[in-house]
C-alpha cells in the first residue's frame, strides 16, 4: 500500500490522504521508495502557477480536480527493470509529497536518468532528471537536509542573481533590487548573492512578524514593511531599481511600481508564497512585469557554459550559501504521512518560522 497527498488545484487547502495498492513494474519501469522531501514556500508557489505552468501535470492523479504538490527529495531504488538502475541506487530529484514514485528511466549514464514518462515529455528538463548521489559532485551526505531544503531555491536564486546581472545590472545607473517574501529562502538565497555585487544596495520586503529576522540576516541593506509599500511611505536611494517580485502579492508589486514609476528598469515575478492575496490587474507605471523560469535561465547558461562550467559555478557559490545558512538554520523532521499533511497546512496558511528548513518522511 502507498500513500500520496492530494491537493485540491481550485482550492488549496483542500488535501488528502490517498492510500492505493501497489502496483506491478511494466518493462522499462524502476520503483522509487521515497526517503525524504523538503516542505517549504517555494512548493506552495508550484500549487499556485500549477496551471499555468503546468507543474500539476508532473504526477497527475486523473480524478476530478485533485493534484499532486511537486517538492525536491531523495529516494532510493526498491525494484527495477533496467540493468543501468540497480537496486539500492540513491537518487535525488523532483516527487510527490508520498512515499513511492514510479518511473520510466532513459538517458542513463553515471550521473543519474532522465524520467521519459510520456506525460512528462513536454515539461523542463530540469525537473524530470534524477542525480544519482554516488555520482553527484555537489551531494554530502551530512548535507542531505540542506540539499533537500535550499539546493532547489539556491538554483532559482543563482539564475536571478545571473539574469539580472546579465540583463540589467551592467547598467551603472541601477544601483537598487527590491525583494519581496524577503523570509523565503529564495529571497535569502538571491539577496546574499546580490549584496555580493559592488554598488548594489538589496532591499526586502516583508511582514511585522519577519522583519526582525530578515534584518538580522546581514544580507539585506534595509527592511521594509509591505503596508509601507502599499501606502507609498517607503522611500528608497536615489537611481534606478529592479524589482523581483516573490510573493506574488499584487498590491504590494503596485506599490513598488509607483515609487520608482519610470525609474524601476526590471519587474520580474517569481514566485506566490502570498497565494490567498487578490490578484487585481491594474495599470501599472514602469515596466510590464514579465514571468521568470528559472529552467529557461538554465537551460540557456547550459548551452553556453557547458555542464561543467554551470556546475562549477553554481557549486562554488552553493558551498559558500550552505556553510552561511548554518549560522541561522536549523532543520526540522516531520514523520508521518498525517504530520507531513498537517504541515503542508501550515506552510500554505504560512504560520511557519523562516529560521527551520522543514524535512519530511511519510513513514
Amino acid at each position: 500500500m502507498s500513500v500520496v497527498i492530494d491537493v485540491d488545484r481550485t482550492s488549496l487547502a483542500t488535501s488528502r490522504l490517498n492510500r492505493t495498492p501497489a502496483r506491478a513494474l511494466s518493462p522499462g519501469e524502476v520503483r522509487l521508495a521515497i526517503d525524504a522531501f523538503a516542505l517549504t514556500s517555494n512548493n506552495i508557489t508550484y500549487a499556485v502557477f500549477g496551471d499555468g505552468l503546468k507543474y500539476w501535470d508532473f504526477f497527475p492523479v486523473g480524478e476530478g480536480t485533485w493534484g499532486r504538490v511537486p517538492v525536491w527529495g531523495f529516494a532510493d531504488v526498491v525494484e527495477s527493470t533496467i540493468g543501468d538502475v540497480a537496486v539500492g541506487e540513491r537518487v535525488y530529484g523532483y516527487l510527490p509529497m508520498g512515499d513511492e514514485l514510479i518511473v520510466s528511466p532513459g538517458r542513463v549514464d553515471a550521473r543519474g536518468f532522465t524520467d521519459l514518462s510520456a506525460h512528462r515529455a513536454p515539461m523542463a528538463a530540469a525537473y524530470n532528471r534524477y542525480a544519482k548521489v554516488a555520482a553527484d559532485p555537489t551531494y554530502r551526505s551530512d548535507r542531505e537536509s540542506h540539499q533537500m531544503v535550499l539546493w532547489p531555491l539556491f538554483m532559482t536564486s543563482f539564475m536571478i542573481d545571473d539574469y539580472l546581472g546579465e540583463k540589467v545590472l551592467g547598467n551603472p545607473s541601477v544601483t537598487t533590487v527590491v525583494l519581496s517574501s524577503a523570509s523565503s529562502k529564495t529571497a535569502i538565497g538571491a539577496a546574499f548573492l546580490l549584496a555580493r555585487r559592488e554598488g548594489i544596495r538589496v532591499v526586502g520586503l516583508t511582514s511585522p512578524a519577519n522583519a526582525d529576522f530578515v534584518a538580522s540576516l546581514g544580507c539585506y541593506h534595509e527592511t521594509v514593511l509591505y503596508a509601507k509599500v502599499e501606502d507609498g511611505s517607503a522611500s528608497w536611494p536615489d537611481g534606478k531599481a529592479a524589482y523581483v517580485d516573490i510573493a506574488g502579492n499584487s498590491s504590494v508589486t503596485a506599490g513598488v511600481h509607483r515609487i520608482f514609476e519610470d525609474d524601476l528598469v526590471e519587474s520580474t515575478i517569481v514566485g506566490g508564497t502570498h497565494w490567498d492575496a487578490p490578484r487585481v490587474g491594474v495599470t501599472l507605471p514602469g515596466p510590464q512585469p514579465s514571468f521568470f523560469f528559472a529552467p529557461t535561465q538554465i537551460a540557456t547558461r547550459t548551452k553556453e557554459w557547458g555542464r561543467e562550467g554551470l556546475d562549477e559555478r553554481v557549486g562554488s557559490a552553493w558551498n559558500a550559501f550552505a556553510g552561511w545558512t548554518d549560522g541561522w538554520l536549523r532543520y526540522e523532521t516531520t514523520t508521518g504521512a498525517q504530520d507531513v499533511e498537517a504541515l503542508y497546512q501550515e506552510m500554505l496558511a504560512g504560520r511557519v518560522d523562516p529560521r527551520v528548513g522543514h524535512v519530511c518522511r511519510m513513514k
